[in-house]
């Protein structure tokens, strides 16, 4: 596990290439899905400083509310509503430039403008949860932020067990 995270300057990609070693490093030989769900949110957060880094757990028919750094959030979520629940049910990364826009949105915060969303999925590849990413501008993320993310989050599928 690391103790230490190093951000570095430079381009988004640079951070990106940075914190993959180490974000992955948080996450190996951790057995606590928590544990390593809050680390990962913590280092997100502070590398970029995004309004809103976290997670959301599937619990049946609902995402609920998991490890974050950032404003208070939205507890529950539906299956298939708002950025989230549609990331879920479409089990693919979505990325919003302008949350305003997007249709059924649900706004956590007022403060938020754009947002990308990742599924993570179970070793069986079913997905378990989805991290979820605000920020305060609009057209934030990008492509770059989707392939980083993905990789970023993909270890932690061993920590989830296989949905029945």
């Amino acid at each position: 596990m690391a103790e230490n995270l190093i951000i570095e300057a430079g381009s988004k990609e640079e951070k990106y290439q940075a914190l993959l070693p180490q974000a992955h490093a948080l996450i190996a030989g951790e057995t606590d899905l928590i544990a390593a769900l809050a680390n990962l949110s913590s280092a997100l957060a502070m590398t970029f400083n995004w309004l809103w880094t976290g997670f959301y757990l599937v619990k049946g028919e609902q995402l609920v509310l998991g490890p974050f750094q950032g404003p208070i959030a939205c507890t529950r979520i539906p299956h298939g509503r708002g950025v989230c629940g549609s990331a879920w049910a479409q089990n693919q990364t979505l990325l919003v430039t302008d949350v305003d826009a997007f249709p059924g949105h649900i706004a956590c915060s007022s403060s938020a403008r754009s947002e990308v969303v990742v599924p993570i999925r179970d070793a069986g590849g079913k997905v378990a949860a989805v991290l979820d990413i605000d920020s305060a501008d609009l057209a934030s993320f990008d492509q770059v932020d989707a392939d980083y993310l993905e990789r970023i989050v993909a270890p932690l599928a061993a920590l989830f067990a296989p949905a029945a």
